[in-house]
């Protein structure tokens, strides 16, 4: 009996994109059959057998990748994926020309690899991607650029230092709706470590705070990581940065409108005592823990300008720092005798200390207590015979309970 035999044959890998975006890799040629002597219709079975084996062998492996290869305005919102037909992928890179890159995972047959995150907007990306056993193809996509944004005001500045009330205080430019993406986007470390939790004051505004004032020398850190958040419907964030800022020594200033007397605490320990002047019977000044938001060495006060007509205008008020949006300061006052601070209460809401006009006289209560106070000291009013300021009202989240600020919480 004689063998037939079917010589081998090798034909080199060769690959290409189609004209729709989907790498198609050439496989390799099927390896040599043997066959013994038979009739006729053995060889016909034989021969329909070998056909077979080589159409399977010869499938050529497809890539896919999404967004597909040349698309202009991908979008955003979605993972990239690339996926393999016939064939396994043995490694895959997304690159964008930021310079970023965006890492995956494969499924547990290496045929598919999805990104983790999201790509980000307005960024051109290019995916290599290599197929075990037969060459490396490449695509590129742009994603579109977001329509309507939104950013974050943040306070403190970054690289300030602060006194121990400051909180991290976020005022957005849109209303935002999605509020558990927006919070889940923002983090706010401290070291040494402390929990720290946000709380929304309103669709625009959310504050960060630990359960008590912050350790003096505390660093913390504020990370924004809203590019592309959708904060409201078809609203995205535009930031990504990290600031950091510092606190200070701790200062706690108690104001006492019964005694008409002001006790500076620091680092725990007196450090001075001032008589004050709170406001009126008519006029009575906020209640509650209040923080140093401003600080002006001299600004111009009008009565109109918090719904009081015109019962004064001063010009030059001396060393101004503001505790409430609304308009409470502890300031200085050089029209009033000095014989009123610590013996009558005769402002318009806001604690008065003694001062001189021109705001440069070192040896007078307004100008001592300015120059020892910071932004984010806490001053704490009580016995004003009003109520507790509302704690939107300023920097002023500390008159919530730790359980009623958790509870602001989207998280």
């Amino acid at each position: 009996m004689g063998v037939s035999h079917i010589s081998n044959r090798s034909d080199q890998p060769s690959g290409r994109w189609s004209r729709r975006g989907v790498l198609t890799v050439l496989g390799a040629a099927p390896a040599a059959v043997l066959t013994g002597c038979s009739g006729s219709a053995d060889a016909t079975q034989d021969a329909g057998a070998t056909a077979s084996v080589k159409s399977a062998a010869t499938k050529k492996p497809v890539v896919t990748v999404t967004p597909a290869d040349g698309t202009k305005k991908a979008a955003f919102t979605s993972p990239v994926e690339v996926a393999v037909t016939d064939g396994t992928l043995a490694s895959v890179e997304v690159s964008g020309n930021d310079g970023a890159t965006l890492e995956g995972t494969f499924n547990d047959t290496k045929t598919t690899w999805t990104s983790k995150k999201n790509p980000y907007s307005g960024t051109k990306y290019t995916v290599t991607a290599k197929v075990r056993g037969a060459g490396t193809r490449t695509a590129t996509f742009t994603t579109r650029s977001p329509g309507e944004t939104f950013v974050g005001y943040f306070t403190p500045e970054a690289g300030s230092t602060s006194g121990v009330g400051m909180p991290v205080s976020i005022n957005f430019t849109h209303a935002v709706s999605d509020k558990a993406a927006v919070q889940k986007a923002i983090t706010v470390t401290a070291e040494p470590a402390v929990e720290v939790v946000g709380h929304w004051f309103s669709d625009t505004r959310l504050d960060f705070r630990p359960e008590t004032y912050w350790a003096a020398g505390t660093t913390v850190t504020l990370g924004l990581r809203l590019k592309d958040v959708e904060g409201a419907d078809g609203v995205y964030g535009v930031q990504s940065k990290d600031v950091t800022f510092h606190i200070g020594r701790e200062q706690i200033s108690t104001v006492d409108l019964a005694t008409k007397e002001m006790v500076v605490q620091r680092d725990g320990a007196t450090y001075a005592t001032y008589p004050v002047s709170g406001g009126d019977a008519d006029h009575t000044t906020w209640s509650g823990i209040m923080v140093i938001s401003e600080r002006f060495e001299e600004t111009r006060m009008e009565s109109s300008t918090v719904g009081l007509g015109d019962e004064y205008d001063i010009a030059d008020v001396p060393h101004a720092q503001r505790l409430t949006t609304s308009g409470t300061f502890i300031h200085g006052n050089y029209w009033a005798s000095a014989s009123v601070f610590g013996s009558q209460n005769t402002s318009h809401g806001c604690v008065g200390l003694h001062d001189a006009k021109g705001a440069d006289d070192s040896s007078v209560p307004g100008y001592r207590f300015y120059r020892s106070s910071m932004l984010g000291d806490v001053v704490i009013v009580k016995n004003s015979g009003e109520e507790t300021v509302d704690p939107a009202n300023g920097l002023n989240g500390w008159n919530l309970s730790w359980e009623e600020w958790k509870a602001g919480s989207a998280l």
